[in-house]
């Protein structure tokens, strides 16, 4: 018999076994490329770099962390859908609202929802509104005083289009009866000097950066249910008497068509990463609350949120047509 009809035939009769492929089975033997899709500084570059040791126990032969930014992240997820080799050495990390706010909302944002290939969701973060500690806004009660005495109101600044950090806007502008304008920066690394220089009143950011900055600006309220431990001062918007829980999740998405034993396999991998005591010690520091959701926890979590966030858009739309 033909060598090559011999070969087709074992290897369809391996495949039908359910015998995983050699480079799953191999997995990891390259490099990682961790792509991410934001400005060095915010919130997925900081959880990267946390990561970034822990992970290299696994991939021996390296980790670079690299960055593709733009379109509030939808220019990194497109070349991850369409540009990248689905082999499980290229993942990009990814965020909750944008990858299902963006195709929602823009008609073409390069990629759709479903065609990230979710490998792991490991971190949250509140939104928190923050001003500079020399603003005269010291409570949200005077920060919504003085939106409401300006009639072309406040300037929010955050982390993207489609974000969070634009849906917390919205949702404090609903609550409040009040008018902000919400100014979307690359990310939340990039946002925080425009506060710094005055070019914004305020910024819907991350518990993250009332860590970080805490010298520099003065958290007015959190959107959680209970005040965070790191940030013990601060107040809920709850408490405050807005019903307002609002913030972004992250992990990494892989491209579509990737061998469900490899994306196994990487989800493996961040699982233990998580559980590293150096690293939950510095995500506990920097203000991140630790998720642990494989893929198909991960896919169900961001098909669950669709529907919140559809309702959302339209009150998105109604804003940018004012």
């Amino acid at each position: 018999m033909n060598r090559s009809l011999v070969a087709a035939i074992v290897l369809g009769a391996g495949a039908a076994a359910g015998i995983a492929p050699a480079h799953a089975a191999e997995y990891p033997s390259e490099p990682l490329n961790y792509v991410i899709c934001f400005n060095p500084g915010g919130e997925s570059d900081i959880t990267a770099r946390i990561q970034e040791q822990a992970l290299k126990r696994h991939y021996k032969q390296g980790v670079v962390v690299s960055y593709k930014i733009g379109g509030g992240g939808s220019v990194g997820w497109s070349d991850l859908v369409h540009s990248t080799k689905p082999d499980g050495y290229t993942l990009a990390g990814h965020n909750l609202p944008h990858i299902v706010l963006q195709p929602l909302q823009r008609g073409n944002a390069g990629y759709q929802t479903s065609d990230l290939e979710n490998v792991y969701i490991f971190e949250s973060t509140p939104n928190i509104l923050l001003v500079r500690n020399d603003s005269p806004y010291k409570t949200l009660k005077d920060f919504i005083a003085a939106a409401k005495g300006k009639p072309s109101g406040l300037t929010l600044g955050g982390s993207g289009s489609a974000s969070a950090n634009e849906l917390g806007t919205i949702m404090l502008n609903k609550a409040a009866g009040i008018r902000t304008t919400y100014v979307p920066f690359t990310g939340s690394g990039s946002a925080a000097p425009a506060l710094m220089g005055g070019h914004v009143s305020g910024l819907m950011s991350y518990s993250t950066m009332a860590i970080e900055h805490k010298g520099k600006f003065r958290a007015l309220a959190i959107m959680t249910d209970e005040r965070m431990k790191v940030l013990p001062d601060v107040p809920t918007f709850k408490e405050l008497g807005y019903d307002l829980v609002e913030g972004a999740y992250r992990g990494v998405a892989a491209p579509p068509g990737t061998p469900d034993d490899v994306v196994k396999k990487a989800a493996a991998i961040f699982e233990d990463v998580m559980n590293d005591p150096e690293v939950v010690k510095k995500m506990d520091e920097n203000g991140f609350k630790i998720e642990k959701m494989g893929p198909e926890q991960s896919t169900a979590f961001v098909n669950s949120r669709i529907p919140l966030y559809k309702d959302l858009v339209k009150d998105l739309g109604q804003a940018k047509a004012k």
